[in-house]
């Protein structure tokens, strides 16, 4: 049990527990205090310095005056601790001061503007931000795929996104070159590390130094010119975290909201990807069952997550045979949309575009993988993050808040609870795990092929999840992988497992490199609880009792050539062009 103690925090007597920062101590009290550089997810570096507070320890020989910073400065017996104090106030103004001079203003475009930190406190604090020279202005910015970018000239080296790439997932791509004020954040020239695109230092960086690659202008022109049928689709993850972009609480499902807003913005159509994850679901699940039966390569591991895919093709090339060949659910609906649903409603595909609502920034890369293409066209045209459709709605002044509710577009809007899920670790596996229970047993329904529809094993915040579960009365070891941080020793040891789940991000989708800003693991949890709210919400909880996906299977079936374009993908070994 923690030690308490009591310390004077701004005049007041404070209870304290052995362990806890001034920040945190401050925090729990309802006392503010500015940061940048803090965030949970890491350990606390005090780099930005905008955090300080004075304080003077019973029996120091120091005066009342010095400044600490609160993150990264346990609370001791005894302390005297001011808060906003006029030295404190001197030393923070002087600190946003200097970090806006290292940062460049690009406000006009950053889809971070509407929510900078940076900018909300020089209005606080009544600071002038212009008294310096820009220091940074000649730096490179460094682009990675069509995913992700760093841009140098807004960095104000808190590291973040360093302790992200490093600490977080393990994958060392990005260090510090130079000393000093000539530091600098660039990608590493060492060949045997490359960039997955997951874009946790997007998602970790407290000015949009590190951002996705904006697709939002290109977009908002695709909408005022109407040339062409605009169709939308949201990922599942997006309705129970973009509300938090408006001031609504960590986890809100505001499904119907997303549709009225993709409506408002000029979209013609809106689908939603939780009909792909159940398209996916069918695929996945059967390709499964088949592998088993006919012992082929095993353990088949998820290939929903793009950057757990270019992880594989860099790092791990021997594992592509593993990779499922299903394609990932909005692939798999924009496929649907230029096939099934154009002859439907006989609009040339060549006059579809596509815009898929990710949480996610590789799913930018993704799309533009040439493999994924059918019949010549790419099945999505662009991605934007949960952040560019939320700037896209702020920018166009459409108040999210009051927007009625209204239903996505059929046939291809309805779907199950398992198509919900797949935007938590874990959703992908049991998803497919219900639906290949039923599969496996066929029309029998007792004894071991009664109805199973939770696998509440794979569920939860663990980073790696391990467990037998029963599939038709067979035993089958799985493993989800939480966090690519986590994955090296599940690739160890691949054959104590049948099937593996893995997503880049921690928590999964709902932690996605596009998500709002901030994301840490209450939030987390936050949001991966709407999402099975939302599951046992639903009458149809299983993706084979989907009678428009049956319904889309059946259309492609029929057409030979074109079934496995749609459902199916490769990948291939990417260590020859590492460092590119």
């Amino acid at each position: 049990m923690a030690k308490i103690f009591y310390i004077t925090l701004n005049n007041k007597r404070t209870k304290c527990s052995e362990g806890e920062t001034i920040l945190e101590v401050a925090k729990r009290n309802k006392i503010s205090i500015p940061t940048l550089c803090h965030h949970l997810d890491f350990s606390a570096k005090g780099n930005c310095r905008i955090c300080v507070v004075e304080v003077k320890e019973k029996g120091s020989k120091k005066k009342i005056g010095d400044l600490v910073t609160s993150c990264s400065t346990e609370a001791r017996p005894g302390m005297i601790i001011k808060t906003n104090s006029e030295k404190v106030k001197k030393s923070r103004n002087l600190n946003i001061e200097l970090i806006f001079s290292e940062h460049v203003e690009k406000c006009e475009s950053c889809v971070w503007s509407l929510n900078c930190s940076l900018r909300k406190m020089a209005r606080d604090y009544d600071v002038k931000i212009t008294r310096f020279k820009e220091r940074k202005e000649n730096r490179k910015i460094y682009k990675f795929a069509n995913a992700v970018e760093i841009d140098g000239t807004q960095c104000i080296d808190c590291r973040n996104c360093i302790e992200a790439c490093s600490v977080m997932q393990n994958i060392n791509y990005l260090e510090i070159k130079g000393k000093g004020y000539k530091q600098e954040i660039v990608p590493t020239t060492n060949k045997d590390f490359d960039c997955i695109y997951c874009g946790q230092c997007a998602l970790h960086c407290p000015v949009s130094a590190a951002q996705e690659q904006s697709e939002w202008e290109e977009v908002e022109k695709k909408i005022r010119n109407k040339k062409k049928i605009l169709v939308a689709q949201f990922a599942p993850s997006i309705r129970v975290s973009v509300g938090e972009e408006f001031g609504l609480p960590y986890g809100k499902i505001v499904t119907d909201q997303i549709v009225s807003g993709l409506k408002a913005l000029g979209f013609d159509y809106v689908f939603d990807v939780n009909f792909g994850a159940d398209l996916t679901t069918m695929v996945e699940a059967e390709e499964l069952l088949e592998r088993i039966k006919y012992k082929k390569t095993i353990p088949m591991i998820t290939s929903c997550c793009p950057a757990w895919v270019k992880y594989t093709e860099f790092y791990h090339p021997e594992l592509i045979p593993n990779l499922t060949t299903s394609r990932s659910p909005h692939i798999h609906l924009g496929g649907v949309i230029k096939t099934y649903w154009a002859r439907k409603m006989k609009i040339n595909p060549k006059n579809i575009e596509v815009v898929s609502i990710m949480p996610c920034t590789a799913k930018k890369y993704e799309a533009k993988r040439k493999e994924m293409k059918v019949g010549g066209n790419y099945p999505v045209d662009n991605v934007l993050t949960t952040r560019e459709f939320a700037w896209l709605m702020k920018k166009n002044k459409i108040k999210f808040g009051k927007l009625k509710n209204e239903k996505s577009d059929n046939p291809l809007g309805e779907y199950t609870g398992a198509g919900a899920i797949y935007g938590g670790s874990g959703g992908v596996m049991e998803s497919a795990l219900r639906t290949a229970h039923y599969m496996a047993c066929g029309n029998k329904k007792s004894g071991v092929c009664r109805s199973k529809i939770d696998f509440k094993e794979v569920r939860g915040m663990d980073g790696v999840k391990e467990a037998v579960v029963k599939v038709a009365g067979s035993p089958l070891r799985v493993a989800v992988v939480n966090g690519i941080g986590n994955i090296e020793p599940i690739i160890e040891n691949l054959s104590n497992y049948d099937y593996i789940e893995v997503m880049a991000c921690p928590g999964g989708c709902i932690g996605g490199g596009g998500q709002p800003i901030p994301t840490t693991k209450e939030i987390r949890e936050k949001r991966i609880q709407a999402l099975y709210k939302i599951d046992k919400g639903k009458k149809i909880r299983k993706a084979h009792e989907n009678k428009g996906v049956l319904e889309v299977l059946d259309w492609l079936e029929e057409k030979k050539g074109l079934e496995h374009k749609v459902l199916h993908t490769y990948y291939y070994s990417k260590r020859l062009k590492r460092g590119k």
